[in-house]
């Protein structure tokens, strides 16, 4: 007597079932290490932006949300939240912001949104007392004279890095840009090279002291970037207001608020005339200095 056969061959049957089984079992993990890079890269971008993607990634499931849309609008709501939170907070951890509303009779001003945008624009009060009078001082000694903020530290939490900065780690670091004019000798009141104020360098001329000549670290933020340099405006450092504010920092800053030291390439010290040594070069390993003045308080 003949058995009958099965209705479909074992093979076909088991399949659909071994990959229903098989088929989600690498997504778990890629959505967990895809958000956790997100929440990395927010973090080390902006310090608080890590914590406002994961409550936002529990609230939307929470409030029904699938589109991409709807979750991106969450998110930034929820920055927008944190970022609030911690201007009003970061006082009680010995950090406060500088504004980046600037009036017309503000002296003092942040180069770009996006240093307040990404919480990089918190300094200890001594900084920002030392910063504020700086810019009182220039606007004296030069009637309307702004004088330009750039990268501070984060809110929170000494040690955490502000890359690609090596030091601006405790809220007692700060940068300034450089005053600067154009081809015609015309000073450009607040203006910069670059849109954020930095990787427009002042190149060396030829004799001039070049520490780094010749070395080829690997590791080192010491970059050129030759490739934007001819995409920049041909700007000049304006001689007299970066020599007065230098001077400044190193005479009061230091008696008044404790400044430490101040970074600027050799070249451009020793073109300005400066010798005062608390002026430094900070080394081959940290990025150029012919940008932006770097300074530190104790």
């Amino acid at each position: 007597m003949s058995r009958a056969l099965p209705r479909h061959p074992p093979c076909a049957a088991a399949s659909p079932r071994l990959w229903e089984r098989q088929r989600p079992q690498g997504l778990p993990v890629f959505r967990f290490a895809l958000h956790a890079l997100i929440v990395l890269i927010l973090t080390l971008l902006t310090q608080i932006g890590g914590i406002a993607y994961l409550v936002a990634l529990a609230a939307s499931p929470a409030w029904g949300l699938r589109r991409f849309l709807a979750k991106l609008a969450i998110f930034l709501l929820c920055y927008a939240g944190a970022t609030f939170a911690a201007g009003l907070a970061a006082p009680i951890f010995g950090r406060v912001p500088l504004s980046c509303v600037a009036g017309a009779t503000d002296r003092l001003v942040v180069r770009s949104p996006i240093f307040c945008l990404l919480n990089r624009n918190y300094v200890t009060p001594e900084v920002h007392d030392l910063a504020k009078a700086l810019a009182a001082h220039m606007d004296r000694e030069f009637s309307g004279t702004a004088t330009v903020a750039l990268d501070a530290n984060f809110p929170f939490v000494n040690g955490f890095p502000l890359l690609p900065h090596l030091s601006h780690a405790d809220g007692k670091k700060l940068d300034f840009a450089y005053y600067y004019k154009d081809v015609d000798g015309a000073f450009l009141n607040g203006a910069t090279r670059s849109p954020i104020g930095y990787f427009a360098f002042e190149q060396p001329a030829l004799g001039d002291e070049l520490p780094c000549e010749g070395r080829n670290d690997w590791l080192t933020t010491r970059w050129n970037f030759d490739v934007l340099q001819p995409l920049f405006p041909a700007y000049r450092i304006e001689e007299q207001r970066t020599s007065a504010a230098i001077g400044w920092l190193a005479n009061e800053g230091v008696t008044r608020f404790g400044l430490q030291k101040i970074f600027i390439e050799p070249h451009l010290k020793n073109a300005l005339g400066i010798t005062d040594s608390h002026i430094r070069f900070q080394g081959c390993r940290a990025a150029r200095h012919d940008d932006h003045i770097h300074i530190q308080v104790d």
